[in-house]
């Protein structure tokens, strides 16, 4: 599952949009856009430690298990 969709998914759970997201998290919409659009794939550590705290969730809940 991608970053675009882990979001997306808890957004869903929430009943909240990306705008709120925006909004609660302090990110710019022109950065939260390219992660929800799918062309950008590679997010910094602290734009998601905005959006777990947004969120109210983990940061494991958007961890990509590489098997090897």
């Amino acid at each position: 599952m991608t970053i675009k969709e882990k979001i997306t998914q808890q957004l869903n759970k929430k009943s909240k949009s990306w705008y709120w997201l925006s909004k609660k998290s302090g990110i710019p919409l022109g950065t939260l856009y390219p992660i929800k659009s799918g062309t950008r794939t590679q997010v910094t550590f602290s734009t998601m430690e905005k959006i777990a705290d947004a969120l109210d969730v983990s940061l494991d809940e958007f961890r990509t298990k590489k098997n090897t």
